[in-house]
């Protein structure tokens, strides 16, 4: 009886070291990443479990090779991805498909320049709780777009007005560089792009903005691939409203300029256009810059004397509106006597009579007041040609199937 008492006690101190023993296996499973294959199997890592691509610690990871989560075995219980760029982070959208065992961001392109950090959380095939992180960075590369945008956020413009970006590279790919800007506007209008070279892309409406308009540009150039080894930096929301209606034109033969509000005369003002050798363009043009007061010098637009001089420069031109990039401008000219209305006598310009320095009760500063950027000022019976869809904002010059045929998108 004794003996088969003091059996029974070792088989239960037997029993009590094997359950103690499964005891801290079970606990050492819970408190990390590893699992086992069955009771005495081989560990089974994280790494195993849960298969990132790109690889952890990866660097110069290139935006077409994309990001992947999967499991081999078992499901996907979560997935977070933190993306890091700028000194800004940022959540990386993204699903587990149906099966579960995947899991894919929406965007299956990666940014450039930046760092991810990816946490996922899983149950293994034997239905065990594995986690993984892993870290990586993405390629920065060497070059770098942007583009140049008029009219200013915010701004308060004229009907007349075009959307152009400037950019500081040739652009190869003109249709992706297309399809990452988007311009939008209230009331809706349909708005066109058209290129202009390899660095110039315009945006209008088959007419005149309707006054009151809100326009918005959306450049979504941030990583877009518009040549070999160049990418996009821009990622930006910008808008501008539409003021009042004003259109004026230039008759350079009459020598005057009638100023139409909303349609309405505003008023006709005598104007000295260029001179039969240095003629001003004819066609619609837009107001693009306004300076109270700038310097003009013939030699910065090819009106040189024979000592390479310019044939004037004059120091203090008030009441200066751009017309064209080539220096066509309308403007105040207080040198000139008895010519308004009566003669044309300028290098190219229209010019207003006005005093030195400056005044608004002269017809140039009372048309300066008057004005907005994105002004229409269009000159008609001048004995030149019409100026150049892309000198300045030209493009109103154009019909409206000759402008959506500069779009690359096809």
């Amino acid at each position: 009886m004794m003996h088969a008492q003091r059996r029974a006690r070792r088989a239960g101190a037997a029993l009590a070291a094997v359950l103690t023993w499964a005891g801290l296996l079970a606990g050492a499973a819970g408190c990390t990443s590893h699992g086992t294959d069955g009771m005495l199997g081989k560990p089974r890592s994280a790494e195993d479990t849960i298969r990132v691509s790109p690889d952890d610690g990866s660097r110069g990871v290139r935006p077409e090779e994309g990001l992947r989560v999967r499991v081999p075995a078992g499901r996907l219980e979560s997935v977070k991805v933190v993306k890091s760029q700028d000194a800004q982070d940022s959540p990386v959208p993204g699903r587990i498909g149906e099966d579960g065992t995947t899991w894919r961001p929406d965007d299956p392109k990666l940014a450039l320049a930046a760092k991810y950090a990816v946490d996922a959380v899983a149950l293994d095939g034997h239905g065990r709780r594995v986690a993984r992180h892993v870290t990586f960075t993405t390629y920065v590369p060497d070059e770098r777009f942007i583009g140049y945008v008029v009219p200013e956020n915010r701004s308060t413009v004229g009907t007349g007005m075009i959307v152009s970006l400037e950019f500081n590279r040739r652009i190869r790919d003109r249709a992706a560089v297309e399809r990452a800007v988007r311009v939008t506007s209230v009331p809706k209008a349909e708005i066109a792009p058209h290129w202009f070279g390899r660095n110039r892309l315009d945006f209008r409406p088959e007419t005149y903005w309707k006054p009151g308009t809100k326009v918005t540009v959306e450049l979504r150039l941030r990583d877009v691939e518009a040549a070999p080894g160049v990418y996009g930096l821009q990622y930006r929301t910008f808008s501008f409203t539409v003021g009042r209606s004003q259109v004026s034109v230039v008759d350079a033969a009459a020598h005057t300029m009638e100023v139409r509000r909303d349609g309405a005369l505003l008023s006709t003002v005598p104007i000295t256009a260029g001179a039969p050798t240095s003629t001003t363009y004819n066609g619609k043009m837009v107001v693009t810059e306004m300076l109270e007061v700038t310097r003009m010098n013939g030699a910065t637009v090819g009106f040189k004397r024979a000592d390479g001089k310019g044939e004037y420069d004059i120091p203090d031109v008030p009441h200066a509106m751009r017309l064209t990039s080539s220096g066509t401008f309308l403007h105040g000219n207080y040198w000139a006597r008895g010519v308004f209305g009566t003669a044309n006598v300028s290098h190219g310009c229209v010019g207003l009579r006005d005093v030195k320095g400056g005044s608004s009760a002269t017809p140039a500063g009372w048309f300066f007041d008057r004005s907005l950027v994105g002004d229409v000022v269009e000159v008609v019976n001048s004995d030149d040609k019409k100026v150049a869809p892309d000198n300045g904002l030209g493009g109103w010059n154009m019909d409206w199937k000759a402008w959506k045929a500069g779009s690359a998108v096809k």
